[in-house]
């Protein structure tokens, strides 16, 4: 079992302030148009939740029009932390010995730091081991399966799974199953032999469906009838899942319930894949996948031969539709129609491959409403000022 190793983490009191360092925020787009860098989940728990679980309590330091939902939280003895690193215990024990006029780095990339304005004038640490760092999209998924074991092993540390007593369901490496309270499991196949398999709190996991770990299912997500759940992947919290999804991270309240395929891909919150949706993640030539690259303001070499579908917050696609391989949507993004789209489409964008139109505000603010409502999350003046601020700095994309 993955929680037969063991980690001692000592708690200190002490104001941790993650930060969005600029050019990981902008490399990070759109996924970070809606949240600080920290807030982006990758394994079982958010970047932020995992340095909960070290110190306590964190706020951010993120864009201002970010910061009425996600505040930083001021004090005298605040240590800021860069937002897109994944906590060690060799790391927190340097971050926690940090006097005030020291700054912990990476080569040229800083870690953690008491004052950001006077970091020049500091006396810099390198950090010589090694650094877990969310600072590309496509980095989301490929992290997943060892911060889904990590995280693992963190959460279910000395507590106790509760049973899978369902006579119909098939486990393989149970050992490797965690199962929190009110989970439901019925006729299912779950095989954790070659990683573990995460089942939060309340997630319902119905007949037929095939899961092969590494993978998440956090609180409140639904694993539909008959889904095939390849490996390294996490879901939720309060997604639904279905089809064939392998490799890739849905966010919170996001849903691709239906048949289709979804591989090395990353859904924003709020998102959803109308039935037989499809992506694609590998070329016809089995070369590298180019993205687009905020920083660059146009394509990139991600190096990698597998990548699907980066999708943004409240984006949208219809029945049917065909993404190709390396697509990033942009926020609140209406696709449908048939044929492939091109490979970016831009935040506010509605149609598909016969061309695009703007999604006006008013529309986009009444479909958020009612989406958000359903489930039961109040969609406030913080969230529209967000995305009403995405909407105008986005607008030198739309070219249509």
């Amino acid at each position: 079992m993955y929680s037969h190793v063991r980690y001692f983490y000592i708690f200190v009191v002490m104001n941790i302030v993650l930060f969005d360092d600029p050019y990981i925020r902008t490399s990070l787009l759109p996924l970070t148009f809606t949240r600080p860098v920290a807030e982006i989940r990758v394994g079982i728990l958010k970047i932020s939740e995992k340095w909960e679980k070290r110190f306590d309590k964190v706020s951010f330091k993120t864009q201002n029009y970010l910061s009425a939902k996600y505040p930083q939280t001021a004090s005298s003895d605040t240590l800021f932390v860069n937002g897109a690193v994944c906590p060690s215990s060799d790391l927190v024990a340097l971050i926690n010995g940090l006097d005030n006029d020291e700054s912990l780095w990476s080569g040229e990339r800083l870690i953690a730091c008491h004052d950001l304005e006077a970091v020049d004038n500091s006396r810099k640490i390198q950090f010589e081991g090694d650094l877990v760092i969310v600072d590309k999209v496509w980095k989301v998924f490929k992290l997943n399966r060892t911060e889904i074991k990590k995280d693992f092993v963190l959460l279910t540390a000395g507590r106790k799974s509760m049973a899978i007593d369902d006579p119909h369901t098939v486990v393989y490496g149970s050992e490797n199953i965690f199962v929190e309270e009110e989970a439901t499991i019925k006729a299912a196949i779950i095989n954790a032999e070659s990683g573990p398999v995460y089942i939060g709190k309340n997630v319902d996991i119905q007949e037929g469906a095939i899961i092969h770990g590494s993978h998440a299912f956090c609180e409140g997500s639904v694993v539909n009838m008959g889904a095939k759940m390849r490996g390294d992947s996490t879901v939720g919290p309060y997604s639904k899942v279905g089809g064939e999804v392998s490799n890739s991270v849905i966010f919170g309240f996001s849903n691709k319930g239906h048949d289709g395929f979804l591989g090395n891909s990353v859904l924003g919150e709020w998102c959803n894949l109308g039935a037989d949706t499809n992506s694609s993640n590998l070329k016809i030539d089995y070369g590298d996948v180019k993205l687009l690259d905020y920083n660059k303001t146009g394509f990139a070499n991600s190096g990698e031969m597998f990548c699907g579908l980066i999708m943004g917050d409240h984006s949208k696609a219809g029945i049917n539709t065909m993404f190709n391989t390396g697509t990033v949507v942009g926020v609140s993004s209406n696709i449908f129609g048939s044929g492939y789209s091109r490979n970016f489409i831009p935040s506010f964008a509605w149609g598909g491959a016969g061309g695009f139109s703007t999604y006006q505000l008013r529309k986009v603010f009444t479909v958020a409403e009612k989406v958000m409502q359903r489930r039961k999350v109040v969609f406030d003046e913080a969230e529209k000022n967000i995305l009403e601020t995405v909407f105008n700095q986005t607008a030198e994309h739309r070219i249509w």
